[in-house]
């Protein structure tokens, strides 16, 4: 009886709080909207699975070795641990109490010295880093999984149309408008007493706006870890909802009679234009802003391998194998960053509805520069197109085509949208390398 009540008191189900059962519900919404409704399932599967596994109780998959034996250690592991992290135990106290005592020094402003020869102690007693723990620090604490998905992206992407109409730059940048605001936004927020967000959080959060995930994970790694899994989820739950949230905003803020405006067809691109403008874009942009090279430069990189035409198997592995495992791995670790006790809190809510108004906020301001742009231009273009300015490649420039033959049966927007689509990419890059530039 006595080993039947032991694994009983050892199992998940004993051992199950609320929050973690809400996780686990969670989780299968996710690979419910992934499976069933195609929103972003390459990313909503391993994010929503991750989520699962960071949530079940006592398997420890998702926290170090020492979070491990802090929490389910036995009362001598606590006593050894208490010397390493400098913690004088209350020989009154409870088994829990020490364990409090310890998360918060752990967890505090403790030494990096304090923390190893914890951890040291944590392994010498059998505990290892959970699966997911180790994933997420390969992955995302070293920055390497956003940069080469970002490579990735870059093999698959065409230059073409933005050099065809260089001014659809203008339109991508107008689009990162949202990034801003959204700063802004929840410093105000967190001044006026409705939430609490540092500044290195505001703008983590106002990455979201670009609607790229792989950049708002990057930079929410470099700026507040602590967020990344809310801001990971929000970026790309937006990114899915595209087609559902920019058509409105599109409507509202265009006649039917600037929807058909119908853009001239573009020009051929030479292949040598489409060599030199990776290298361009690399050399210029890092010498003004070298904290944004990291994110465009894997972004160069992987369009110069397409363009090129000499490592074809290169291009190849980086369009598909690469980024199939990197995809595979990334949304695991994100998955990890669902733990109840950091993603079940009014922060959270207040991320997810920043999120949504810094896509809306990108989405106008595309819209309304191209309308804009037509005060002064000779040759009109579709405001539509503005909206594919936020970086949800190709989905945006899909929707702008989608609600452009609405309006216009004849008028084929995709490679117009393209434009602004791609120099979306480029303009959240740059602004993910301001915000590390003042504030990482």
């Amino acid at each position: 009886m006595d080993k039947l009540i032991t694994l009983w008191e050892g199992s998940g189900l004993y051992n199950l709080e609320l929050g973690q059962a809400v996780m686990i519900v969670v989780g299968l919404l996710l690979l419910y909207l992934a499976i069933y409704k195609r929103f972003e399932p390459l990313l909503l599967v391993p994010i929503g699975f991750g989520g699962i596994l960071a949530n079940i109780p006592e398997a420890g998959l998702a926290i170090s070795a020492l979070d491990q034996a802090i929490e389910v250690g036995k009362p001598a592991v606590l006593q050894q641990l208490a010397p390493a992290l400098g913690v004088v135990l209350n020989p009154l106290g409870d088994v829990e109490s020490w364990r409090e005592a310890l998360k918060s020094v752990a967890h505090g402003n403790t030494s990096a010295e304090a923390l190893r020869a914890a951890k040291d102690v944590a392994t010498n007693v059998g505990y290892s880093d959970g699966m997911l723990y180790s994933f997420y620090s390969v992955a995302i604490a070293s920055g390497i999984a956003p940069l080469l998905i970002f490579m990735g992206v870059g093999a698959m992407t065409d230059f073409g149309p933005l050099l065809a109409n260089p001014r659809t730059l203008f339109l991508g940048a107008a689009a990162q408008f949202g990034i801003f605001a959204t700063l802004f936004g929840a410093v105000g927020l967190s001044s006026m007493g409705i939430m609490d967000f540092s500044l290195n959080q505001a703008a983590a959060i106002g990455i979201i706006g670009g609607a790229d995930g792989p950049t708002s994970i990057y930079v929410a790694s470099v700026l507040a870890p602590e967020l990344l899994g809310a801001i990971a989820v929000a970026a790309y739950a937006y990114m899915a909802l595209v087609p559902l949230i920019q058509p409105p905003i599109m409507r509202l803020l265009t006649t039917q009679k600037e929807r058909e405006i119908t853009m001239t067809q573009l020009r051929p691109v030479s292949k040598l234009e489409k060599i030199i403008f990776p290298l361009m874009l690399l050399i210029l942009v890092a010498l003004f802003l070298p904290d944004a090279a990291p994110l465009l430069g894997m972004f160069c990189f992987g369009n110069l391998m397409r363009e090129c035409g000499v490592v074809e198997r290169l291009a190849d592995t980086a369009q598909n194998a690469l980024i199939n495992i990197v995809t595979i791995v990334l949304g695991l670790s994100v998955g990890s960053k669902l733990m109840a006790e950091s993603f079940l809190s009014v922060e959270t809510l207040g991320i997810l509805g920043l999120g949504m108004v810094a896509f809306a906020i990108g989405t106008s301001a595309g819209v309304l520069m191209a309308k804009l742009m037509n005060l002064v231009s000779r040759m009109p273009i579709n405001p539509l197109i503005g909206a594919a300015g936020v970086s949800a490649v190709p989905m945006a420039a899909r929707v702008a085509n989608k609600v452009g033959l609405e309006s216009n049966p004849h008028n084929f927007l995709l490679m117009h949208a393209m434009g602004p689509n791609v120099a979306g990419v480029i303009g959240s890059a740059v602004a993910a390398g301001v915000m590390i530039k003042y504030l990482g």
